[in-house]
């Protein structure tokens, strides 16, 4: 009985020692033919195999970021049908095509372009390449006094269509209209009212002021800075802050005041510089207690809340300009 279990056991040891051979054989044999890779599939059709699919999902992925290196002013690429991977063994003789792949990526591509025209009157005249630029021509336009600078705005844009840039001075020299020059007649009223940047320039960093503001009103936010509206043409330059009527409007900070009355949609308007070009506005009012000239300290009554010029409720209209850039309010206030 012992030795039976014994043969047993030798048997059953030679065909574990066999068996085993043969697999580390299989396996040398399939490590030796062929090789570990990812198989490629693009909208379920197979374009190739890569043997590194991280790698190749990266370009991919910064081509659509980037577009192809060297365009310019690329936003991004939009891209429909992304690659699909599967793992499988490939033989050693056959080769991987990254390449091919990306490029068949690459055929379906949308690039799109960001850049930023110069609007006057709500139609485009100039387009320039970047922000920092574009806010150069409006200031230049505003240092010559252009006398169209109240209608010239920057939107940014994606199309898929690149367009030709302009260069600064050429943009300026396009835009530029001789400033009027008008008898100037000292009445009450001219004296009263001053001047007043109303365009629809607007930045949306954060510019250090050198100053701090306090709230001129408590009351509920209804439109924040760069909102859309059908009440308006482009996006919004200030922000709205809904009260009763006739609530007390104190100016946010200590400066003069240099303009006092009626300003089209704005209704009944109070403009406050307080040097350095920073200025702040506050409109819609129903009455004005200040006018043009004078010098007001940080917290003093200046205006009432109202609803007039173009406004749906009882509210004051914010901004914050600096050389006649609005900037959000909520940056500093709020």
């Amino acid at each position: 009985m012992f030795k039976k279990i014994l043969v047993h056991m030798k048997r059953s040891f030679r065909f574990t020692v066999l068996f085993m051979i043969s697999v580390f054989l299989i396996i040398g044999a399939i490590a030796f033919l062929y090789k570990p890779t990812y198989s490629v599939f693009i909208s379920g059709e197979q374009v190739g195999y890569t043997e590194n699919k991280t790698s190749l999902q990266h370009k991919i992925n910064e081509y659509i970021e980037k577009g192809d290196e060297g365009n310019e002013n690329v936003a991004f690429v939009q891209v429909e049908n992304l690659p699909e991977y599967k793992l499988c063994l490939l033989k050693k003789n056959v080769t991987t095509n990254d390449d091919e792949i990306l490029n068949r990526v690459k055929e379906q591509g949308i690039t799109y372009y960001r850049y930023y025209a110069l609007l006057e009157n709500e139609e485009e005249k100039a387009y320039i390449s970047n922000f920092e630029e574009a806010e150069n021509v409006v200031n230049s336009l505003k240092e010559k006094k252009s006398d169209n600078i109240d209608k010239i705005s920057i939107v940014e844009k994606y199309e898929t269509e690149k367009k030709e840039f302009t260069a600064k001075d050429d943009a300026v020299n396009k835009l530029f209209v001789e400033p009027k020059v008008e008898p100037v007649v000292q009445t009450a009223q001219n004296t009263a009212n001053g001047n007043v940047n109303t365009s629809s320039n607007k930045s949306y960093q954060k510019a250090n002021l050198g100053i701090s503001l306090i709230r001129p009103i408590s009351g509920v936010i209804t439109s924040r800075f760069g909102a859309g509206s059908s009440m308006r043409k482009s996006a919004h330059t200030g922000l709205d802050i809904a009260t009763s009527a006739g609530t007390p409007i104190m100016a946010a900070a200590g400066g003069t005041v240099t303009f006092s009355g009626r300003k089209g949609s704005y209704g009944n308007m109070l403009v406050i510089s307080h040097g350095n070009g920073v200025q702040t506005y506050y409109a819609h009012c129903s009455q004005l207690y200040v006018s043009a000239g004078t010098t007001v300290a940080q917290g003093q009554t200046v205006a009432a809340v109202g609803s007039t010029g173009n406004s749906t409720g009882p509210h004051l209209h914010l901004e914050v300009r600096v050389n006649g850039v609005a900037y959000n309010p909520q940056n500093y206030v709020y």
